[in-house]
């Protein structure tokens, strides 16, 4: 009796699984019927708008700051898979207000080129997979569910399948069967698991194809993308072609900036030592610590900088941490540094900013400090803040007025004379260019701030270090402002 009860229950499970699983696929072929996936291959869609560069906020209360997309063209093949977007874009804060490689002169393109392969990441795949028509391919060859939802006084039918990174993709269906959102989760190195969000509205037919005229995708509960389609051309023939050295990545501008791992050194006085290979930091022998300066871009970057550090001043534990603003470059590595027991000063808008998103979960790509848990120690300036143990002396200066950050700081070693910076100056990539014009507010805001401060450096470290590992002088950076009258 026992028996057949367990197997009536079974069956029953079994069968209610299946029921779910059809019902799944029956709204997935209702949709893709009314939508025109059934026959779409490829798309190309243009139009005008708004990006957003994720994580350069002025603050931590700030949306991510705007840029304006004079055009916007994305190809699509949901055969290979494979994706191409091109936009010209053009200053969107007037004045420039955060980061993103702000200000923009003119007209500057970028481009995306994705072709998914065996390690195509699933963040960068979603830029096909939550468009209307590519949720709706994913769908059906995944496990899907089903479920009717009240959103907003709205019945949508919920389709969701499990992603690549383990993470739900969940696509709202509303009562015309057209997909009007696509939500998800993916790992950020400073918020953790991080919702990305695209919403569809003001559907039109092209030849049977169903396909939005306004797209806003949003990451971190901002906007990263507010897009008014112009132009619609299903089926249109595309020609999307890897880049040399890579099959598909950020737009070409972001790729550029990305760290890469590795720490090789230089000594810049007695106990005072460069460590490149990414994003720079700088080392400080203090007597019974070492102070480390940036290179947090990433956990991984982190990690390299202190083993280095480690080497080049052994037998001392990395007691304090000196990190510029928050802007997601300077602190994607940053709780690494927590997780080695180290104490973080930075301005004090940062503290209540990182208390908060720290405590967010990191379960899609657990870091360090998720594996290891423990407090985040601070300490904060506002103006000024001095650290010395009698030999070494390491001064912290807030850039006051910078439009890049609220709590952007710097530090200067006045013996040595170095000054250690973040995006206040960005050398260009060959030292002899012409010198871009009009001249860069945030050049001039640290011109100003030197000059304030009486700072008298004879060699600038920035933090985003010129690739051809040069020595940047401060005749280099006289040079960029020289027109102004602030030097």
């Amino acid at each position: 009796m026992a028996a057949r009860v367990i197997l009536t229950a079974a069956f029953v499970t079994l069968f209610v699984s299946f029921t779910a699983a059809q019902d799944a696929q029956t709204a997935i072929a209702t949709a893709s019927k009314a939508m025109g996936a059934d026959t779409l291959n490829t798309i190309e869609y243009s139009g005008s708008g708004n990006d957003f560069a994720i994580g350069q906020a002025y603050s931590g209360t700030s949306p991510w700051p705007k840029f304006i997309d004079k055009t916007y063209t994305r190809q699509v093949d949901f055969r290979v898979p494979s994706s191409k977007m091109d936009r010209i874009r053009m200053q969107g804060e007037n004045p420039p207000r955060g980061g993103g490689q702000q200000p923009v002169r003119g007209e500057q393109p970028q481009n995306q080129t994705i072709i998914v392969g065996a390690n195509t990441p699933w963040a960068q795949q979603l830029e096909i997979w939550m468009l209307p028509q590519g949720f709706l391919r994913a769908a059906a060859t995944n496990n899907t569910t089903v479920k009717s939802q009240m959103v907003g006084g709205r019945r949508f039918t919920v389709v969701s399948f499990v992603g690549q990174n383990k993470a739900a993709v969940n696509g709202y269906i509303n009562d015309q069967n057209l997909v009007e959102r696509v939500e998800t989760m993916i790992d950020n190195p400073v918020l953790g698991d991080m919702a990305f969000e695209a919403v569809y509205t003001d559907y039109r037919d092209f030849g049977g194809v169903k396909f939005p005229m306004h797209i806003v995708q949003r990451q971190g509960g901002f906007p990263i993308l507010d897009l008014t389609v112009s132009d619609v051309k299903p089926n249109a023939p595309v020609t999307i072609q890897a880049p040399q050295g890579r099959a598909g990545g950020p737009p070409a501008a972001a790729a550029a900036a990305s760290p890469t791992p590795g720490a090789p050194s230089e000594k810049l006085g007695d106990g005072v030592y460069l460590i490149l290979g990414g994003y720079a930091g700088v080392a400080v022998d203090f007597k019974d610590y070492i102070l480390i300066i940036e290179g947090a871009a990433s956990d991984e970057r982190s990690n390299a900088v202190i083993a280095e550090a480690k080497r080049l001043i052994p037998n001392k534990p990395v007691r304090y941490m000196v990190n510029t603003h928050q802007h997601f470059d300077h602190a994607g590595g940053v709780r690494a540094y927590v997780a080695e027991g180290a104490t973080i000063i930075t301005h004090e808008v940062h503290k209540a900013y990182y208390e908060r998103i720290w405590s967010n979960p990191h379960t899609l790509n657990p870091d360090r400090l998720a594996l290891s848990p423990r407090k985040a120690s601070f300490e904060t300036m506002t103006e000024k803040k001095v650290l010395t143990d009698g030999t070494h002396v390491v001064e912290l200066h807030h850039l006051q007025g910078s439009g890049h950050n609220q709590g952007l700081i710097m530090a200067y070693l006045p013996k040595e004379r170095i000054l250690v910076e973040a995006d206040a100056f960005n050398p260009p990539a060959d030292k002899n260019a012409p010198v871009p014009r009009p001249l860069s507010p945030y050049n001039l805001n640290l011109a100003e701030n030197l000059k304030r401060l009486k700072l008298d450096p004879q060699r600038i470290i920035p933090i985003h270090y010129p690739a051809d590992s040069r020595v940047v002088d401060i005749a280099e950076f006289t040079r960029t402002v020289a027109d102004s009258g602030t030097n």
